[in-house]
């Protein structure tokens, strides 16, 4: 194993951005940055085609999103590791991209020792999360677990994902980006909600997902 470099490609759309983490990641011995994308397209053919230990990646890019990206690039390969590294840090981004397969999660003002360390636990295959973000992973794990599966059982799992992120204040549109929906599956999720709560529109659905316990949080 001595020698051996982990092979790094790093995804962002904002080109200061991702000059500075490749800049920041070549510069240690360990590591070599072996590509870059700007967005969710480029980076899954980038991955396919340079078959990296670790991909860097952003959550909001151009055409596809890093969640979308993500699922795609571990499909093809179980074995690369996915570091997002993002100014996201709500509650459901994080949840969705460990869904997808990504095995870390920071925020992008962690100091630089910080992303190398995190690129290099990804590449051992360990879970990693920035401090406030382990937090709210932990603080979910350490939540009483017989309410959401308890309330409204007459909906799926999904639409009961969708009402609590109605009850947390999301639009349609964020809805779709982070449940990596189309919008038009959200609008028929959405209607099988009311239907199913027999409610006549979203402010009803909200007050009953909030007297359930359901998105009290809120978007952030």
């Amino acid at each position: 194993m001595t020698g051996v470099r982990l092979r790094v490609l790093v995804v962002d759309d904002h080109p200061l951005f991702r000059f500075g983490v490749c800049t920041l990641l070549a510069a240690e011995p360990g590591i070599e940055v072996v590509g870059e994308a700007a967005t969710g397209a480029n980076a899954v053919s980038a991955a396919a085609a340079l078959r990296p230990d670790v991909v860097v990646m952003d959550l909001h890019l151009p055409d596809l999103s890093g969640i979308q990206a993500t699922r795609h690039i571990v499909a093809d390969n179980a074995d690369v590791g996915v570091l997002m590294l993002t100014m996201a840090d709500e509650s459901e981004s994080v949840f969705a991209a460990m869904r997808a397969g990504a095995r870390g999660y920071l925020l992008k003002d962690a100091e630089p020792d910080e992303i190398i360390r995190a690129v290099q636990a990804v590449a051992r295959r360990e879970a990693i999360f920035g401090p406030d973000i382990a937090n709210r992973v932990l603080g979910f794990f350490n939540q009483p677990q017989a309410t959401t599966d308890q309330v409204f059982p007459e909906l799926t799992g999904r639409e009961r994902e969708v009402l609590s992120l109605i009850a947390g204040g999301h639009s349609n549109a964020a809805i779709a980006h982070t449940l990596c929906l189309s919008p038009k599956t959200v609008r028929n999720h959405i209607s099988n909600v009311f239907s199913k709560l027999h409610v006549a529109d979203r402010a009803e659905a909200i007050v009953r997902a909030r007297d359930a316990g359901l998105g009290r949080a809120g978007p952030g």
